[in-house]
């Protein structure tokens, strides 16, 4: 399992890219072979289609892809897993049914982090590292290196990380960074 999960983890969000697949190609040639689908407003019919399209998109480059809370729409194209946001039902609900689907959770605390872990997550995803314009108070490095140190399993950063602090994010020992804009500079 841990070989698919890679260093840079980037998040779709369709609305905030000029053009989605001009920005898909670029992060591919960046060398980003882990995403996430995180299109939230999407109903599921579109969603769907969206999912395919991504699909070609990174046809032949060996992508891991993840899918933000729909396990249905995951296992339908067989995808490496799936992502949990803080609310969402517990890791066991999907680990117990979906053995064979990598799955990740978001957690805003280190509380939710070690639950994430007790019920089976693979990672967690914990944010907000630094100041994001609507996503509550940061989280702050010091925080972020007690989850790290207090989880066996691979955590990543997410939130406000950018070229200028990306070498602050990484000493703290986290397993990789995640982001929407983040690897786009």
């Amino acid at each position: 399992m841990k070989n698919k999960l890679q260093k840079f983890y980037a998040i779709t969000d369709r609305k905030k890219y000029s053009s989605f697949e001009d920005t898909v190609k670029k992060l591919l040639d960046k060398g980003i072979r882990m995403f996430q689908i995180r299109e939230k407003d999407l109903p599921t019919g579109e969603l769907y289609r969206f999912t395919e399209k991504f699909l070609k998109l990174t046809e032949g480059y060996n992508v891991h892809i993840f899918i933000n809370d729909r396990v249905d729409i995951a296992l339908m194209f067989s995808l490496d897993g799936v992502h949990l946001p803080e609310n969402s039902f517990d890791v066991e609900v999907v680990k117990s049914n979906f053995p064979q689907l990598i799955v990740g959770k978001s957690c805003h605390s280190l509380e939710c982090a070690k639950k994430a872990e007790e019920n089976g997550a693979d990672y967690v995803i914990f944010s907000p590292i630094f100041k994001v314009e609507g996503k509550g108070k940061p989280q702050g490095i010091e925080k972020l290196k007690e989850v790290v140190n207090l989880l066996n399993i691979p955590v990543y950063a997410l939130g406000g990380i950018n070229k200028n602090n990306i070498e602050k994010v990484l000493k703290t020992g986290v397993y990789g960074i995640a982001g929407i804009r983040t690897f786009l500079d």
